[in-house]
């Protein structure tokens, strides 16, 4: 199987980068890419900021699949879907033929969580978790449009004030009672509500959306409240899944995702994998949707593939979410850490363990201008 080619299955960054951290080290060995989508590059988290900045879906996109190909010597198959994986053979099913390979890079990301919604409009809830889905956003929103968003963690903020900026009149639902509340503590989500609703944002807490129906030219929302909301969109921003049932029917170990170990590799050795759709061993056994963990696990395994085995080594990499009403910049501590969150200025939170270290923090608004000050304060 030497012979046979390096194929990578996702164009998103995950897929486009390791490719690249490949070329850097081996520029002979054939490399396949495989996609569903059409290969384009573009900057994932743009979706959720895009609208207010006017853009439209081609102006997102950064690098074409034909020109990124070419440079990189890349065969690429756009708008093919996996599907199947013989470990023992080493191939590769997807709807259009069998691709062997002597190493495979799971690339694929995951797919939008979609919640078993009532009535005949169903169907019509929309999620943005690619280029084409904005696409679909843009073509379906006219301007002053009612926009119910369910969920109101990072994505569905992040659209909040991006639709709220844009002039739609935007709702907001979420069984919880504040936003981001699996990551903020409370007192860092109090600003961010406030500041979303300055723009307009209408937030609808202890409750989810258990019915779409058509009615007329828009659409009605029935909440678990009671509540029944008249909208033209119901977006949906409830969280992605690594799509890995197939994966694990192949033989892979996975859980939240296919199992990497520190350096990449899945339970068989020929099979790597990264971004959304993996489970990190040198992360705790966490999956990382963020683009800097990508990043520094391309950079690592397109060393690990051209012969020199590297370990993926995350440093600390706080996350920004992008809700220029209130910024936040957030490095959270490692799940079960044993601790509190308290203020130390207004807008600056820290955690602190219970073994007095500091282990996360979080910076609103102007301060997240204390960044480096911040990571110091982790590494002392």
């Amino acid at each position: 199987m030497s012979d046979a080619p390096v194929v990578v299955l996702g164009s998103g960054l995950a897929g486009w980068t390791s490719i690249k951290e490949f070329r850097k080290h081996d520029s002979q060995t054939p490399v396949v890419l495989i996609t569903a989508s059409s290969g384009d590059g573009y900057p994932k988290p743009a979706l959720s900021t895009a609208f207010a900045q006017g853009k439209t879906a081609p102006q997102l996109v950064n690098g074409q699949a034909a020109d990124l190909a070419a440079s990189l010597h890349v065969q690429c198959h756009a708008h093919t879907r996996a599907h199947a994986l013989n470990l023992a053979k080493q191939e590769l099913h997807t709807d259009t033929q069998v691709f062997t390979y002597s190493r495979l890079v799971l690339a694929q990301g995951a797919e939008p969580i979609r919640l078993p919604l009532e009535g005949d409009a169903a169907d019509r809830v929309l999620s943005v978790n690619q280029w084409a889905d904005y696409a679909q956003l843009r073509e379906r929103l006219q301007p002053g449009a009612r926009v119910l968003i369910m969920g109101a963690g990072l994505i569905g903020c992040e659209f909040a004030n991006d639709l709220a900026g844009a002039g739609f009149q935007v709702h907001v639902v979420d069984p919880a009672t504040r936003p981001l509340a699996a990551l903020l503590p409370p007192a860092a989500s109090e600003p961010l509500a406030q500041a979303l609703s300055a723009l307009g944002v209408v937030w609808h807490w202890n409750s989810h959306v258990t019915q779409v129906s058509q009615h007329g030219t828009s659409l009605q929302a029935q909440l678990h409240s009671g509540e029944c909301l008249h909208v033209d969109m119901v977006l949906s921003a409830i969280g992605l899944r690594p799509d890995t049932a197939w994966l694990a029917d192949a033989g892979l170990a996975c859980e939240r995702g296919v199992r990497v170990n520190h350096q990449l590799q899945t339970s068989d050795p020929h099979v790597y994998a990264l971004g959304d759709v993996a489970q990190y061993a040198s992360a705790g056994d966490r999956v990382l949707p963020y683009v800097m963990p990508i990043m520094t696990a391309a950079r690592a395994l397109g060393a690990t593939l051209a012969g020199q085995p590297t370990d993926v080594v995350f440093p600390v990499m706080p996350v920004a979410v992008k809700t220029p009403a209130f910024a936040l910049l957030l490095a959270l501590p490692e799940p079960g850490t044993a601790g509190h969150w308290q203020a130390s200025e207004e807008h600056v939170w820290r955690f602190m363990a219970d073994d007095g270290g500091c282990r996360g923090f979080v910076l609103g608004g102007k301060q997240t201008a204390l960044r480096a000050k911040a990571m110091q304060w982790l590494a002392a």
